[in-house]
């Protein structure tokens, strides 16, 4: 099994303070904390936000029940939290009442938990990240000779755990097709009783093919016959069921600078692939560069999240053409990147340094990149 980065929570956790870990569906989180279940000396009880028994226990806002129900305990556990109503009035119930509890909390959608714990929970909550693995725990696993040999594999299958342990590529399809069409939406459909499907299937596609370029949401819009609110309003819901995430423009707010506009990345190759039912390849591919380009931004972000580095992110691009993949802002200073598949000479555009100065640039290609993910 794949030692995952927040393996130990024990370094989290605090009396007094909720455990909250987010992340897509199937991204590991419910085995990360049942594995450490097995080894902790804390007397805990575990349910799940699935339980319409619990559902109704914690979302009742009753102080006696709640309290009895946690009673005796060192830590409670709620997997898939985001399932129960209010759920952040019943965490603070458990906090206030019971000042000594250590509670952990999952998440496999951000847009129901988050504002169900962000106003209950202020100043009681810690939260972190889980991803689909990230070659900064398969470093744990493998040397580095090892990674690059299997790059092929994390540029088109992706990384999620089932998916990683599937040994032939034909499964490793099969698990990504059912990742896509039972689990990968299901938090979205949800929201508000959304129940078409399909127009968000044609945007996830839509998105997918722009991977790398900047996304016009009304030309979205035109394309799918419905109005921009909705597009934007589709694509929030994505970005915080963890399935795409968007990186804005970098701007001195200058005319001549494209500053409105958001490139769109997936969380995991994979299911950016699975999406488009491309799943061939390397050699039989034309997208290349996309393929690249998402699973470099992605494994940084990982990076940084895991580090807990906290920094700005942006892509840079003009009406003349010139672009910078990616600029890093952290601490006042700027760092940017150019992401090529093959060992290619780049230098920053000339606009771009009478404007901003030469900061450092480097070009991350398939020989260098562990240095920049690692």
């Amino acid at each position: 099994m794949i030692k995952r980065f927040w393996s130990n929570p024990d370094t989290l956790l605090q009396a007094g303070k909720v455990l909250i870990i987010y992340g897509a569906r199937r991204v590991g989180k419910t085995t990360l904390v049942k594995e450490w279940l097995k080894s902790t000396t804390l007397k805990f009880r575990y349910e799940s936000g699935d339980n319409i028994r619990i559902k109704n226990l914690l979302s009742s806002g009753d102080f006696e029940i709640i309290k009895e129900f946690a009673s005796g305990y060192d830590l409670i556990v709620i997997d898939e939290a985001q399932q129960i109503p209010d759920i952040g009035k019943g965490l603070k119930i458990l906090v206030d009442e019971i000042p000594d509890i250590k509670i952990i909390a999952t998440g496999s959608s951000s847009f129901d938990l988050s504002q169900q714990v962000g106003e209950p929970l202020t100043g009681r909550k810690r939260t972190v990240k889980l991803f689909p693995i990230a070659q900064k725990e398969l470093i744990e696993e493998m040397n580095r000779y090892e990674l690059k040999e299997g790059l092929e594999n994390y540029l088109v299958f992706g990384s999620y755990p089932e998916v990683l342990i599937s040994k032939s590529k034909k499964e490793k399809t099969r698990v990504l097709n059912e990742l896509v069409e039972s689990y990968l939406l299901k938090d979205v459909l949800a929201f508000e009783r959304i129940k078409n499907s399909e127009l968000l299937f044609k945007l996830l596609k839509l998105l997918a093919f722009q991977v790398g370029n900047i996304v016009s949401l009304n030309e979205i819009a035109r394309q799918l016959g419905i109005n921009v609110k909705t597009v934007g309003r589709y694509i929030d819901l994505l970005e915080k069921s963890f399935v795409i995430y968007h990186v804005g423009a970098f701007s001195g707010n200058l005319r001549k600078e494209i500053v409105k506009k958001n490139k769109y990345y997936f969380y995991d190759n994979g299911i950016r692939n699975a999406v488009i039912l491309q799943m061939n390849g390397l050699e039989d591919r034309n997208d290349i560069g996309a393929l690249w380009e998402n699973f470099i931004m992605t494994e940084r972000i990982k990076k940084f999240n895991y580090e807990e580095v906290y920094y700005n992110c942006y892509f840079w691009r003009n009406y003349h053409g010139n672009e910078i993949d990616l600029l890093e802002e952290h601490n006042g200073i700027l760092n940017t990147c150019e992401f090529k598949w093959k060992k290619t000479k780049a230098v920053l555009p000339n606009d771009f340094i009478k404007k901003y100065g030469n900061p450092d640039f480097e070009v991350i290609h398939s020989g260098n990149y562990l240095d920049f993910v690692l």
